[in-house]
């Protein structure tokens, strides 16, 4: 393998902001599904936990997206790779509005993760871009605009799906692919990648990758247990709302997406406390939110506010755990970011499959309280792993 250095390129705001929004609108396709499972359970005719492996396959097929795609931003010329999913996910959100059977609506889901991988190349396109002392806020300002997009897309999803229905709200997401794809098509800057290599070689240099960072491999667990966490809770949450004791349609549950955006708008904050401190110190301190999270969820889910607190600092623990995470890895390799991306963000999605899915089982046989405690296991087990990490390394 060869590497080669890229041309100097001066990241301006502007575009800073349009990779962030991107990023946003981009990743919002996983998750409009959320608010929508009670709606698209009578719609198909099938049980709530049936529903739930909608989210299960989105995920499922997000993490093998990246596994196979992600890692060609290393040795792609990323606009082009960028344009090229974002028509891929434009056509498979089509085919999800026209599902007419659930093994349908599986296959579609499926599809939908595999080529809503946009923002996982745009992230380490935007650490190239940056100069080092820029990087964590960069990172920061990026994910946050991701972060946004989760949430918001619940929001969106909810008042739209619960007025016309959700069909209406998958057609809407393919156009706005195809809008996206005009414009990072004239924005992005063209950047030659900085090696070559056969896709195979890129593929196996991953292991390689694994094998040499323990900070890798550390990163990768932590972002999958509080990624099933998170996917935890957001899989049952529009199940509890509608039942006892909230009795709030879809409309209503999706505005709890609102929420989280106070969380989310702690990002860009922490990426730039990530540029002064040492990032692992952060991940600890948000693993610990995270977990306080689910304290109030299960102790106090029941009142709206403690309800409203939990979503906050749920989000916020998460959110700045990966963007710490992310500025760590990132440092480890400047020639192999989109591979080391994909090691983490794959580890990461996979933990939110099997979020969903135990989310799904949990709610099934013993309702919010056995949903809000699966959370906090996986918490407990995240700040495990993460206090070894520093035991070891006395």
């Amino acid at each position: 393998m060869n590497t080669e250095q890229s041309q100097p390129f001066v990241l301006r705001q502007s575009l800073l902001w349009i990779m962030a929004i991107a990023s946003g609108l981009a990743v919002a396709n996983l998750y409009y599904n959320q608010p929508l499972l009670a709606d698209m359970a009578t719609s198909f005719g099938i049980s709530r936990d049936r529903a739930g492996y909608i989210s299960t396959f989105t995920q499922i097929g997000y993490a093998l997206g990246m596994l196979l795609f992600v890692p060609l931003g290393d040795i792609r010329e990323r606009r082009k790779l960028i344009s090229t999913l974002l028509i891929l996910v434009t056509i498979s959100l089509l085919a999800a509005a026209v599902s007419t059977h659930i093994v349908w609506m599986y296959i579609a889901s499926f599809a939908i993760g595999l080529t809503t991988v946009v923002p996982q190349i745009l992230v380490p396109f935007s650490a190239q871009l940056a100069t080092p002392e820029q990087r964590g806020k960069v990172i920061g300002t990026v994910m946050s605009g991701l972060l946004f997009g989760i949430l918001l897309a619940r929001t969106i999803s909810g008042l739209i799906g619960g007025t016309w229905g959700w069909r209406w709200m998958y057609g809407i997401a393919a156009i706005l692919m195809f809008i996206l794809f005009l414009v990072l098509r004239r924005k992005l800057p063209h950047v030659e990648p900085l090696m070559k290599s056969t896709y195979r070689e890129l593929v196996v240099s991953m292991g390689g990758l694994i094998r040499q960072y323990a900070v890798l491999r550390e990163g990768a667990l932590i972002g999958a247990l509080n990624f099933a966490s998170f996917s935890v809770f957001w899989t049952s949450l529009s199940f509890y709302l509608e039942g006892e004791p909230y009795h709030y349609s879809s409309q209503i549950a999706g505005l709890f997406g609102l929420v989280g955006v106070v969380g989310a708008l702690g990002a860009p904050v922490v990426g730039r406390i990530a540029d002064r401190i040492q990032p692992k110190w952060i991940i600890g301190c948000m693993i610990t939110i995270t977990l306080i999270s689910f304290a109030f969820f299960g102790w106090w889910g029941g009142s709206l506010i403690g309800l409203m607190i939990g979503i906050v600092l749920l989000d916020l623990g998460v959110q700045g755990a990966q963007v710490s995470n992310q500025a760590r890895i990132y440092a480890l390799n400047d020639s192999a970011r989109s591979r080391l991306n994909t090691v983490l963000m794959v580890s990461t999605f996979l933990g939110g499959a099997i979020g969903s899915s135990v989310s799904s089982y949990m709610w099934k046989i013993g309702g919010w309280s056995a949903v809000s405690l699966s959370g906090g296991v996986f918490m407990l087990l995240s700040l495990l792993i993460w206090s070894i990490a520093r035991w070891r390394k006395q």
